[in-house]
């Protein structure tokens, strides 16, 4: 791993597979070219005085306790650029200056801060909560925290199915990297990693990345099944998701991958058109806790299923389409809950048929009742048919 910073002070990572890299006889660029400012210089207000940088705050919903970012300076962010315009691609050999956030010609997998961050720790903020308008009910806080990118090639063209297990491994290595180095930071409660691959998924750029979120809070959907958890522990004595894995497992119906390390189900109640879950054997927080051999094992796993997942739906002329989705490490908190926590991948697709979209409609984005278009045990036959 090689650290460095960009022109406006954000960190930048390069993670190396590859020669003359890993031995360190060579070194990626480490300069950033572009004039960009300091990202947090105070900036001329209308008058021409100078204004402190104010990053994206959090405000409590009063009636669900939930914390919401506001980040209206995202509005501004990249949308779906040309080809000769792609901020994730390397460095065209020879030029001078190219407003694109990797320095270097190549690269092998790399990790920086995002330039349109939706959670921010400022310095000389504290990240405390106040009052809005004298108002108690209209609580604030800053959104100290950290939002990075991380490419999985250099290849705008590739796809994380494609990367091959020594590329993939390096980036389970880059993940959980991360994960330890975030949880370490001030006041960061969750790191949660994510990818969302595809048009139908709301992608804004198709270069092959995903996103890590270090976040001041823990968010809704872990604190919910960490007070499942917890309950199941106090009156079994038991880890919740040690026992689910053992019924998929003992029943079988849902199990679509397995190996030494690793197995994948469709969960019992899986709310999307396409669900898998991805669990290691051994119990386990978070990847930075799995050994060399889990990691490795994970490596081809891993892209065993991404590439039955890209061949789960066929077109009129039977032709593979490659499936858009959204995939998470559910990974334990840096504090809360560790001992009710179990590491594990959730793949969801919102494509329901060639062509179709599952779209959360009222009761689903109303009040949170989900409805099925389908069941667990179909999305597995269908797993199973094209292993």
């Amino acid at each position: 791993m090689t650290t460095t910073r960009l022109a406006d002070g954000r960190e930048l990572l390069y993670f190396d597979d590859s020669e003359p890299y890993v031995s360190g006889t060579k070194t990626r660029r480490l300069d950033d070219p572009r004039p960009l400012p300091d990202r947090f210089l105070p900036i001329a207000g209308p008058d021409g005085v100078a204004l402190p940088v104010t990053g994206p705050e959090l405000r409590r919903d009063p009636l669900t306790g939930e914390w919401i970012p506001m980040a209206a300076h995202r509005m501004n962010r990249t949308f779906l650029p040309p080809a000769d315009a792609n901020p994730l691609a390397p460095a065209k050999p020879g030029a001078v200056y190219q407003d694109g956030e990797i320095p270097a010609e190549d690269y092998d997998v790399v990790v920086f801060e995002n330039r349109f961050p939706s959670l921010l720790a400022v310095p000389g903020v504290p990240d405390a909560p106040t009052v809005r308008s004298g108002e108690p009910m209209w609580t604030v806080r800053p959104a100290a925290g950290r939002c990075e990118v991380i490419c999985f090639s250099s290849d705008p063209t590739a796809s994380l199915s494609t990367v091959g297990p020594r590329r993939m491994r390096t980036i389970i290595e880059a993940w959980a990297q991360r994960t330890e180095a975030l949880g370490a930071l001030p006041g960061i409660e969750q790191v949660f990693i994510f990818e969302n691959r595809g048009k139908e998924i709301g992608v804004t750029l198709h270069h092959p990345h995903g996103q890590i979120y270090a976040f001041p809070y823990v968010t809704p959907r872990t604190a919910t099944m960490l007070t499942e958890a917890r309950a199941y522990r106090l009156r079994t004595g038991r880890l919740l998701g040690r026992d689910v894995l053992d019924a998929e497992l003992e029943h079988g119906e849902r199990i679509v991958l397995e190996s030494e390390h690793w197995v994948a189900y469709v969960p019992f109640a899986a709310r999307w058109p396409v669900e898998v879950h991805l669990a290691p054997r051994r119990d386990v927080p978070d990847l930075p806790s799995l050994t060399d051999e889990e990691r490795g094992d994970l490596a081809t796993a891993y892209l065993t299923l991404l590439q039955r997942l890209d061949r789960f739906f066929v077109g009129p002329q039977g032709e593979a389409i490659p499936l858009p989705y959204i995939s998470g490490w559910h990974q334990a908190p840096v504090a809360e809950g560790r001992q009710d926590s179990r590491l594990h991948l959730q793949l969801f697709s919102v494509l329901r048929a060639p062509g179709k979209l599952k779209y959360l409609a009222g009761v689903e984005s109303g009040v949170g009742a989900w409805i099925s278009d389908t069941t667990p045990e179909r999305i597995a036959a269908r797993l199973q048919e094209i292993a």
